[in-house]
Order: C-alpha cells, then structure tokens, then sequence
C-alpha cells in the first residue's frame, strides 16, 4: 500500500493502465542492483577480497566547481598544484542530492559532471547512488536508474539501437516498458576519459525519437543535448583532462571530487595499520617526502604505500622506507613478485628471486603500458594486446597473477577489458621497459626512427644513455599537459644504482654511471633557465629522484644569509626558490617580497608564490602601476588564495589603482583587506580623487567581499570623499573598517561641523611645503554601517 501510494502520483496516464508490470520491471531491477553493486573490492578486483561497499564506505568530498576549472593537465600536476595553495571555502554537495536544485537554483539540475583524477572513488560514488535507489534509501522520487560505463558502450560503437533498445540490451527487467520520456529516469555514464566513441556533437544528426535505430554515438550526443528524454537526468564522470569533450553549454553543473585532506591521510594509515606506532611512523615519514605526501591525496596511492611499507617493517634488515616515487614503486613491484612467489610458486620470501617466467610477465606489461601510454590509452581490449604482441591467454595469467598491477574485467556477455590498477603504475611500467630495452640492446625507444636505425657500437654505452635521458627530458617539456611528467621520473630515477640494486636479480647489473647522472642533471638545470614555474616544478622533482639537490642547497643559503638579490640570481635559480616556498606551508600563508628582493622585477618573478599565499606584504617595494596590472589579474582568478594584499608605500598613482580595480570588480575576487597607505613623507605618488573614484565604482560593482581598506595619507579630494561618502550610504556596502588619515587642504569647511580650528603651520619632513588645514570630524558619512572609521593627520604643530 504504501509503494502504491508512493508512486502513483507521479506516474504518468500511460503507465497507469499496467501499473503492475511497472511495478514488477523496477522492482526487478532494483533486486538485480543490489546484487551488482552491494559488494566493491578494496585497491583491485580481487577474488576473495570483497567487502561490503555500505560497510566500508566513506562520504567523500564534493564541490561544485565552474567549467572554467576544468583543465587537461597532468593528474599530479593538477594534485601538487591543489597542494600549493590552502583551503578556500568551497560549496559541499552531497552525492544523493547531485541533482536536486540548490538556494541559488529555482529548477533541478539535468545534467552533472563530475571529475576526479583516477583512483579518487568517481566510479564507487556511482555506485553508492545506484545502491542506494536501489535499496529505497535514497532518491525515491527517481522511477529508473541506469548506470552505464564507457568502458561497455565502447564495445558497442559499430552497432546500430534505439535509445530504448540501448536500455533493453543493458538492463533486459525494463522489457516490458518502452516509453520513458514519460518517466523520472537517471543515465549515468562512469568514464568519460575511457571512451573511444566520437562524441562529434558538430556533425552527428539530430535525433528525437527514442525508438529510432542509429549509432550509439549519434544516441549519446542527443540524449547529452537533450533531443532524446529532455525530462531524463545525466550524470557523467571524468578525469579531468577528458572533460572538454563535452561543450560546456550542456552541462548544468561541474562537480569535483577532492582527495583525501591531510586529516584523512592520517585516518587512513590509523586504520590501515594494526599496532599505533607503526601508524605514527608511516604518517610522520610520508609527511617528510613532498612528493609521498602530495600523491597520497590519491586514496589509491595510500593503499600502495601502505602495502610498501607493511611489508618492509615485516623485514628485518633495517631498509630505510623510500622517499622517492621511484623507491616505491620499485619497492611495491618487489612486494608484488614476491607474494606471488609463495602463494603460486613455493618460492622463498626474499626480494631477488625473480623467476623467467614473471620476468617475462613483467616485460610483456612494460611493453604494453609504454604503447599504450603513447597513445594515451588507460583501458586495453583484446586488439590492442595483440598490437603489443601479447597473447590473450598470456594477459589472462598477468592479470590472474599480479592482480595488484594489472586486471582484467568483465563487461557486457564476458567482453574482456584489462588496465592497470592505477595511471602511475602504468607510467611506472613504461618506464622500465624504456630501461630494460636499453639496457639490452641499447636502442633509445624514445630517439626518432632514424637515431634508433644508428649503429650502437660507434658511440659510447654512457654518451647513448645520456642522450636517452635528454630525449626524454626535452619529450615530456614538450607535452602541454604534462602527459609525460611521471614517466620521466620514474625513468630518471631508474638509472640510480642504489634503484638498480633495488631490482637485483630482475635488471641486470651495468658499470656506474655517476657521470651520466651528472650529465643529466645539468642539462635539467639548464632547461630550467628556460621554462615557466609549472615545467620547472616537475623539473626539481626530477633532479629529487636523481638524488641531486645541488640548486636547492644554493637557495637555501642565500635564504639563511639574506643575500638574495634580483639581479643576480638566475632563472633556474628563481625556479628553485618557487620550488622551496611553494613546498613550504609556512611561506604560503605570509608572503614578504623584502624578504628576497624589494624590487618590481622580483614581484614578477615571485607571482605564482603572491597567488598561492594567504597574505601577501608588498608594501615598500618600489612597485609602479605596471605590477597593478599583474596583481589584479591574480585577484579576479579563481585560483588565487589571496585575502590580504598590502600595496602601502609604493608608487601605484591613481592609474595603477585603476588597474587593480578590474580585479577588484571581479566576482571571483575573494580580497578581504586592502592596504593602499601612503608615507606621511611621501607626496609624488597620492592616490588623488581619481583613483578614490575609481575604487568607490569597484566595490559598488562587487561589494561582498572587502572588508577592510586602508587609504591613509592619500589625498582624495573633495569630489573623492564625495565618492566614498556614495559607497558608505550603499545599505549592501560590507566594510568594516576605513582608514582615512589624510591631508585636507584641499578640503572645503563644508565638511565639518565643529568650531573651525585655528590655522597652524604643519611640518612634516624637512623640505615639504607647510600645509593649513581644517580638521575636526566629519560629518558626510553615515558610520553606523561600518564598525569603525578612522580619521585623523598627526599633524606636529608649532
């Protein structure tokens, strides 16, 4: 009675003549949900490993975020770039009300995007919301829910349905139904990054009619477009640098998931880990490594460490945990090869026993993640394997046997899909097959077809290796996304003898190559003279895995002993002082330019590090208008970090304040102090009754956010007090303190209403005019919206 009652008002008159069959085709497939998606495995799809996915579930955090920032860089770019900068304040949403509309929201949402770079939990959300319905949790007014994956439409592409026969062919309990514009229906199509259909929204036809036969390609653009079902709900998932494919005018909301916060890493291995101080100390030694702490932001990157770890602390020799990426994905490769040493093979537990068999496994998967991440591939099908000349069998053993590197899985009738358990042990893979097929036979997979055709024996094995090396610094600088930023890591920390000795028994053992080494990482230090803050960054983190800390050494003294100067420091130079204050959280939330240099030219240099920073102290710095245009450009960008700009002292003018404006009228600009105070001593570089205009317009525009602004010691004029006597009788004006010690003599008697006071003679510094003025309190504004203003001169009277 209840489900009836339920229900039956929003069932439309066509449905209401078969109720029961309706009833029966939901309740079906409702029973055949839970069934599916009750039960996730943990890190990989492994048998015997399942777990409850209620039981083990944890809500994960979601923002709502503006297409514009969506962007197709590289996934730890894009995660050490979040790690730069604090926390802003960020709308929440939960995953049961995705589509629900929110304050700002009249109508309901069609159409949601989320993103999340890979292992974030965008597919086990997806899930929890599918089970949820399913469980009558959650969502009850949705009548249908149809989760589909990218991965199955793919199989799909060279065939011909009708959006309904779509739906019959994927969820066959819905037979018995065929007119779902009528309904409440949810399409939810997990891993936009995983297609290889078109998605050519310019050329595909125009399709109404859910029941008429094309391509699968020509159904989702319409369906995306909203031809095909406008009532129904989408909801799409990506990885970020996927995103585009889809135009942004049919997209309702941009959604992302975050990773885990600080706080949670520390949950994680508290759980993870069974006695408390093994916790602590995996907490503590990833908090010392830049590079473990930023990736652990990727629940999945826990995992692996986790695994690492718990298996070094099992070993008696005392190994010092890894520190570098490379470390540990040598470390979790070593893990992997043993466990299936005793569990398949009777082997003993020791780290070098690489038998022929695994190592072919191994190399087999190398040569796949290499042509694979080429071509930007992540999940692989049957044709794909051949390419690499991998038998299917084979793959079938690889993904039976090393279950934590590589899987395979099941879509639509048994179709076998495989990839890697993450994008990073792909890039890890590729890598050491570069390694090893160098090692062998000294052919650089990364030359152009003619350099591989040169005969190995005329150059020498290090001056080869080195070439290697430079091919792929100069490859992954050219990738505008960063596509190749790990793999080149991982390469250069592979040729580490301390790495080699790490994968003894598996990579052969070759002659020292300190000088190729050294070689390389000049050559890295040179590149960093010639690339933006971005690039650099990966740059350093290169020179890190190659154990080389040579230019951060020569920061870090000239930041001990206060010898930094503009004019001699030198762009890689520069790029190592970005790299050490964007590594340190202190740094970021003050940023003092006299602490480096008091100049514009440092200014410019030192950007990313003001946009990054909570506060930023600029004041005395010799700065003109030109660093205005710079600064407001950074104020109204939604990455900035910036609450606390101080621009006192400096010889801005009323055409740089004018700049800064623009960033002021920002809706995106979150400034919540400014500070444009001149010297007392200081009279070339009044912020005059233009400028005080130009401010007064600004926060007219976007009021919300200042809520301090300091003017003191400019001279505003009649006409600029009357413009900021206008905002402070705005009713939505938000300030709540003004400074305005001013010199008044240009002022008129108009604006006071004491006893006029007797002239007197003010001496400010040696050499300045006299002044005469009037000054007692003012009467125009309305200081009852505001917490406090202040007046005042400190005149010295004589």
């Amino acid at each position: 009675r209840e489900r009836k009652r339920k229900f039956k008002p929003s069932l439309p008159l066509s449905i209401m003549g078969n109720i029961k069959s309706f009833t029966t085709c939901q309740q079906t497939l409702k029973s055949n949900m839970k069934k599916r998606f009750q039960s996730v495995f943990e890190g990989i799809a492994k048998s015997g490993n399942q777990s409850f996915l209620n039981e083990i579930y944890t809500e994960l955090y979601i923002t709502e975020g503006g297409y514009e920032d969506v962007n197709d860089e590289h996934e730890v770019r894009q995660i050490e770039t979040l790690s730069w900068k604090p926390e802003r304040p960020e709308t929440a949403i939960r995953y049961v009300d995705i589509f629900k509309p929110s304050a700002e929201r009249e109508e309901p949402i069609k159409t949601v995007m989320t993103t999340g770079v890979a292992g974030i939990g965008k597919t086990v959300l997806t899930q929890k919301f599918t089970l949820d319905w399913a469980e009558d949790q959650t969502n009850q007014d949705i009548q249908f829910t149809f989760p589909f994956t990218f991965r199955e439409l793919n199989l799909l592409k060279d065939e011909q349905f009708s959006l309904v026969e779509l739906v019959h062919h994927f969820f066959s309990e819905t037979r018995g139904i065929s007119r779902f514009e009528e309904l409440k229906v949810v399409f939810i199509f997990d891993g936009l990054d995983e297609s290889r259909l078109p998605l050519d929204f310019h050329n595909n036809e125009i399709l109404e009619d859910a029941r008429k036969s094309t391509s699968v390609d020509v159904l989702l653009t319409n369906l995306i477009r909203g031809n095909l079902l406008p009532k129904a709900h989408l909801w799409i998932t990506t990885r970020p640098a996927a995103a585009s494919r889809i135009p942004p005018e049919f997209i309702g909301m941009m959604t992302e998931i975050r990773g885990f916060t600080d706080s949670q890493k520390d949950e994680y291995f508290t759980k993870k880990f069974r006695y408390k101080k093994q916790a602590r100390m995996v907490i503590s030694h990833v908090k010392e490594s830049r590079t473990l702490h930023i990736m652990c932001h990727i629940p999945i990157f826990c995992w692996i460490t986790a695994t690492v770890v718990e298996d070094m602390l099992n070993k008696k020799d005392g190994e010092e945990l890894p520190k570098t990426l490379t470390e540990m994905y040598i470390h979790f490769l070593v893990v992997q090869n043993k466990l299936k040493a005793i569990k398949y093979d009777g082997g003993a537990e020791t780290d070098s026993d690489w038998s022929p068999e695994n190592q072919k496994m191994i190399e087999s998967l190398g040569k796949l993640a290499f042509d694979q991440l080429q071509k930007r591939n992540l999940i692989f099908y049957e044709s794909d394997l051949a390419e690499c000349g991998i038998d299917i069998r084979a793959a079938s053993v690889c993904s039976g046997v090393f279950t934590q590197i590589f899987r395979e899985e099941r879509g639509l009738y048994q179709d076998k899909l495989f990839c890697f358990v993450h994008l990073s042990v792909q890039e890890f893979l590729a890598a050491l097959h570069v390694h090893l097929t160098f090692i062998k036979s000294g052919i650089n997979l990364l030359a152009k077809e003619e350099m591989k055709s040169k005969d190995f024996e005329t150059r020498s094995h290090e001056s080869s290796e080195t070439e290697m090396y430079k091919s792929a610094v100069d490859m992954a600088l050219e990738s505008p996304d960063g596509h190749l930023d790990l793999f080149l890591r991982f390469l250069l920390g592979l040729s580490l003898e301390t790495n080699k000795r790490r994968l003894r028994g598996f990579v052969a053992q070759t002659e020292e190559s300190l000088g190729t080494n050294k070689d390389t990482a000049q050559y890295i230090k040179e590149k960093l003279n010639h690339h933006d803050v971005e690039k650099s960054i990966n740059l350093f983190h290169c020179l890190n895995e190659l154990n080389n800390q040579s230019l951060m050494e020569e920061i870090q003294q000239s930041l001990c002993t206060g010898s930094l100067s503009a004019q001699q420091l030198s762009p890689a130079q520069w790029s190592a002082l970005h790299f050490i204050l964007l590594s340190s959280e202190k740094d970021l939330e003050i940023f003092d330019l006299k602490k480096y240099s008091a100049s514009e030219e440092a200014l410019h240099r030192l950007l990313p590090i003001v946009n990054a920073s909570s506060k930023a102290i600029l004041s005395g710095c010799n700065l003109s208008e030109k660093s205005c245009e710079a600064l407001s450009s950074f104020i109204s960008s939604t990455t900035s970090s910036l609450k606390d700009l101080d621009l006192s002292n400096n010889d801005l003018t009323d055409s740089g304040v004018k700049l800064l404006c623009e960033g002021l009228m920002s809706p995106n600009c979150e400034l919540k102090i400014l500070r444009l105070k001149c010297l007392k001593s200081q009279i070339c570089c009044l912020i005059t009754e233009e400028g005080c205009a130009a401010l007064a317009s600004a926060l007219t525009v976007n009021s919300s956010h200042l809520k301090e602004l300091d003017l003191s010691y400019n001279n505003p004029g009649e006409a600029g007090m009357k413009s900021l006597e206008a905002i402070l009788k705005n009713p939505s004006f938000k300030l709540d303190s003004l400074r305005l010690y001013f010199f008044v003599d240009s002022l008129t008697r108009s604006h006071f209403v004491h006893s006029e006071i007797p002239r007197g003679n003010v001496r400010l510094t040696v050499g300045l005019q006299k002044y005469s003025c009037y000054l007692k309190c003012l009467h125009v504004f309305h200081i009852a919206t505001i917490d406090s203003v202040c007046f005042g001169g400190n005149f010295i009277w004589k």
